[in-house]
């Protein structure tokens, strides 16, 4: 039976690798079990985070793989979730309808900034989009920053949830199987499920005669407008679509962190993340967002950590401890990106998929 709903739910876009489907197959089984094979705050935090920014991920590659649209808003929208939440929840805490009434303005209004984005400036360059898609998203930050009595300024929103996501709820006296069953662990399931629901979707959007459309677009939109189909029409839904579910990660982000703030959603360098996240999985893969953004979360947290160990094990040669101190993480983890360009330069996915 699970061979004839896979296929389904995958909207037929096989891995068409055993490699890579032994790679996915792993990622949603260690992310499904994190909280019984990786016991630990810390852990969990990286695995509830790697399922947010899969979703992320495979907005902005919804956008620019499939669609061939450069946007820097993105992490615009994202925000936009996190603090409809946030916001709401400040002022109503545990109150789920805050919490939908939160959800569902931000979705609403990141559909209503990215329709008005894509009507007025898809009609042009993309080069034209990219740059008012920028401008927007600093206006946003900056917004985030000043107005302090609605958004908590640069120290930014804390909040609590519901009681039943709490994390001093306890559904068991004593832990079981080694976990702690409380709402924190229910909220990390909230997390993975819905973020498994909405990766899913978009898979299913790429894959759609939609998405098709979008692909030959990308290839060749002169093409594609003289057989009868609209590229501002096309660009502008998938831009709306992209900015939906950039929200939507947004707002689990929120419900996870219990907190947001200009750092954690609007900062620019959430951006380059993302932009790195698509490029080191492979664009045009909706599998290379999902392993791009586990490989890419995996590494900032636990590329510090790795060179600690290597740095200590090094102390006899003093130059090599130093040239792997863990102080010098971030450059060793551009040092992985360059390789991993250069090695793969239709990302993961698509080496693995034979593709050069």
């Amino acid at each position: 039976m699970i061979a004839r709903l896979l296929p389904s739910a995958l909207s037929g876009d096989a891995p068409r690798s055993r490699v890579l489907a032994v790679l996915l197959l792993l990622l949603c089984a260690g992310l499904l079990l994190a909280p019984f094979l990786f016991p630990g705050t810390r852990a969990l935090n990286v695995a509830a985070k790697i399922c947010v920014f899969i979703v992320l991920a495979a907005s902005y590659d919804l956008l620019l793989g499939y669609t061939g649209v450069v946007s820097f808003a993105h992490t615009m929208f994202f925000g936009i979730g996190a603090y409809g939440v946030g916001i709401a929840m400040a002022r109503h805490e545990g109150d789920w309808l805050a919490l939908a009434a939160g959800a569902g303005a931000a979705l609403l209004l990141a559909l209503l900034l990215a329709l008005l984005l894509g009507v007025l400036s898809l009609r042009v360059r993309t080069i034209f989009f990219a740059m008012m898609s920028l401008a927007l998203a600093s206006f946003f930050a900056t917004l985030a920053s000043q107005f302090s009595a609605f958004t908590g300024g640069e120290d930014g929103l804390s909040f609590k949830l519901p009681a039943l996501l709490s994390p001093a709820t306890r559904f068991l006296d004593q832990p079981f199987l080694g976990v702690d069953w409380g709402g924190k662990l229910l909220c990390y399931y909230l997390v993975f499920c819905c973020s498994l629901a909405l990766f899913l979707l978009a898979l299913r959007v790429v894959n759609s005669p939609f998405g098709k459309v979008l692909q030959a677009i990308r290839e060749n939109d002169f093409r594609a407008a003289a057989i009868g189909y609209n590229p501002v029409l096309y660009r502008t839904v998938a831009n709306c679509l992209a900015a939906l579910l950039a929200c939507a990660a947004g707002i689990l982000y929120a419900l996870w962190l219990r907190y947001v703030g200009p750092d954690t959603t609007l900062s620019f360098a959430i951006m380059i993340d993302i932009l790195l996240m698509v490029v080191i999985g492979g664009m045009g893969s909706m599998y290379g967002a999902a392993l791009g953004a586990a490989i890419f979360v995996v590494a900032q947290n636990y590329l510090q950590d790795g060179m600690k160990l290597l740095s200590g094990a090094l102390e006899s040669a003093p130059l090599l401890a130093a040239l792997f101190h863990p102080d010098r993480w971030l450059l060793w983890l551009g040092v992985l990106f360059i390789l991993s360009v250069y090695f793969f330069p239709s990302g993961i996915v698509g080496r693995l998929r034979g593709k050069h």
